[in-house]
């Protein structure tokens, strides 16, 4: 069966009216037959969200036990995301050994979003700027341990300090490999985040954190990094780890540039207390997650973020764009929504509210309360 989605419609980072057709997993050219849902009145059809950094979710953990693993992967669609990057912070490689074990081994689910490489995020991180990380996991980029790290988790991005001894050439050989190296955890200024971009960087992790600031006369490695069109920068849209007015402000300086990322632990759909990351205890208030008074990733999911920004002025289809789109371009991936494409996508009603989420086309997440029939859940919608 065919089934055809018709309201306003996200293409790239223009939003109009028209329709979306999915058969057999697939995006594909609308013909007039077929199922025919009209959504109602500033209701949305954009392509599945995917997520850079996910440390959790609903109460389960990115890490060492392959089911944890795969609930993650259930539990994203609700926050209309359907490809994510499994995070791994800093840990002992005893750990990260175990963690490669689990993410072989995950029972991944076809209703799930999808694991699309690794965001190992550290150890390779400056020591004045670790965080929440464990100080102790932390380390310097020798070729030899990138090496071993490299081969053990085939990363799909890396976050590093430029400013450590040997990072620059981490970088070099890291991009070389085809890795994304992103610069984040980083005490660096502009001068060292220009040298780490002509290495091969062209990510910033958690923009305005664990980072020097946009600092009037010591412009820091996020100031290069904003005047160079090859990098995206990522920002955690919870208002809580970048005010609401300061995230609108750096996507308009990044423009088509900006790729919105929760940072989600465990906490992110889950209720408020206690959850692990990386071993560690954090306490979510269902707003903020802390350990020992620091921030220690989020406790939302990515479809925060469009709304935050919204909130703040940003146009709906700018900041639906920054965790739908340009995500998709920083791994590489189609922008969606094209015939051809996987049928990975959400349904987002007047307040950017995921209702409708689709993973390669079979029903990975639907409102209760939808306002018309969502396919059947048991079948792909094709």
């Amino acid at each position: 069966m065919t089934l055809v989605l018709r309201g306003a419609v996200l293409r790239g980072r223009r939003l109009s009216p028209g329709a979306v057709a999915v058969a057999g997993g697939r995006v594909i050219v609308a013909s007039g037959r077929g199922r025919a849902v009209d959504l109602p009145d500033g209701w949305i059809v954009a392509p599945g969200m995917v997520d850079l950094q996910v440390n959790g979710f609903a109460g389960a953990e990115v890490g060492d036990d392959p089911d944890a693993l795969a609930a993650v992967a259930r539990a994203l669609p609700a926050a209309g995301v359907t490809g994510f990057c499994p995070t791994l912070v800093s840990r002992s490689e005893r750990a990260y050994r175990r963690a490669a074990r689990a993410l072989a081994a995950a029972p991944w689910p076809a209703e799930g979003a999808r694991p699309l490489g690794v965001h190992l995020e550290g150890p390779f991180l400056a020591p004045a700027r670790a965080g929440a990380h464990d100080p102790r996991a932390l380390r310097g980029p020798a070729p030899e341990a990138v090496a071993r790290l490299a081969e053990l988790l085939r990363p799909r991005i890396v976050t590093l300090a430029p400013e450590l001894p040997g990072a620059l050439d981490a970088i070099a050989r890291l991009a070389r490999a085809g890795t994304l190296v992103s610069l984040g955890h980083t005490d660096a200024g502009a001068e060292a985040g220009r040298r780490a971009i002509a290495a091969g960087a062209r990510m910033v992790t958690h923009a305005l954190n664990a980072m020097r600031g946009l600092e009037r006369r010591e412009p820091s490695a996020l100031a290069a990094a904003l005047l160079d069109r090859r990098v995206r920068i990522g920002l955690i849209g919870d208002g809580v780890h970048v005010a609401a007015e300061i995230a609108a402000l750096l996507a308009r300086l990044a423009g088509p540039r900006l790729a919105l990322v929760s940072d989600a632990t465990a906490a992110a759909g889950a209720p408020p207390g206690r959850n692990r990351l990386a071993g560690r205890s954090v306490a979510s208030d269902g707003v903020r997650c802390l350990a020992g008074g620091r921030l220690a990733g989020s406790a939302a999911g990515l479809d925060l973020g469009p709304r935050t920004l919204v909130a703040a002025g940003v146009p709906v289809a700018a900041a639906l764009a920054a965790a739908a789109v340009t995500p998709r371009r920083v791994l590489g991936l189609p922008a969606g929504l094209a015939p051809g494409d996987p049928a990975d996508l959400v349904v987002l009603d007047e307040g950017l509210v995921p209702r409708l989420t689709l993973a390669g086309g079979r029903v990975a997440h639907a409102d209760a309360a939808l306002p018309f029939a969502a396919p059947d859940p048991g079948e792909r919608a094709g």
